[in-house]
């Protein structure tokens, strides 16, 4: 089944890293996959283009569909094999609403701390302004009280309810993300908490960014 499925991928990238849990939970270990590298700019390579024609990464296929999507690409891996291994989508509607919520929610808080890592990048320089700075600063901060709030209020350890879900697949890899660019575990401490409690699940574990190995933690964040 695995080998019909192709993901071109990139070390660090939270899209890329979802559905590689993913394909650890269903156990579709197998699959055709290739790391590239950003910095080289491989991911405006011919064979990527091929399947993502935006030139992103993950470039993921499943049989002749492809998903650049990640959100779409676990969702649909989840209903294609929904009775092999972990199932990520419960059926309790109250659940599985709580878990759609999450997912689509979290796209928030991924635009709120891209434009504080990546300002410099994203704005140039002469429409700079540190007011903007502030603004986006606070506005992270903001958005990461609710997600604090959010696991205050969940005692399982999960994002929702009393199993790992999807929501925990499409959140992990975003939190993990913020706390590798230095977010404060002391001033976010259940965020830490869940960070620090799915680390060593066997999909996560499994799939951990190979380039966060014995590498030191940035600190654009550290003072969130």
């Amino acid at each position: 089944m695995a080998k019909d499925m192709t993901l071109l991928w990139g070390s660090g990238s939270p899209p890329c890293w979802r559905i590689m849990i993913v394909l650890e939970e269903k156990n579709l270990q197998g699959y055709n996959q290739k790391l590239l590298s950003f910095e080289k700019g491989e991911h405006k390579s011919k064979e990527v283009m091929e399947i993502n024609p935006r030139g992103q990464l993950p470039a993921f296929k499943c049989g002749d569909v492809p998903l650049n999507e990640s959100c779409a690409a676990c969702f649909h891996l989840e209903c294609k094999y929904k009775s092999q291994g972990t199932k990520l989508i419960p059926d309790c509607e109250d659940e599985k609403a709580q878990i759609l919520q999450r997912v689509f929610e979290v796209n928030a808080l991924t635009e709120k701390s891209s434009i504080v890592l990546y300002y410099n990048w994203i704005v140039p320089e002469g429409e700079r302004h540190d007011s903007a700075v502030k603004r986006n600063k606070e506005a992270l901060t903001a958005e990461l009280k609710l997600w604090e709030g959010y696991l205050q209020k969940a005692s399982s350890g999960f994002i929702v309810g009393k199993d790992f879900s999807l929501a925990d697949v499409i959140v992990y890899p975003t939190v993990a993300y913020l706390f590798q660019n230095g977010l404060s575990e002391q001033r976010y401490p259940k965020l830490a908490e869940y960070y620090k409690g799915l680390m060593n699940r066997p999909s996560i574990k499994a799939s951990w960014p190979p380039t966060w190995k014995n590498a030191p933690k940035q600190e654009t964040l550290k003072d969130i």
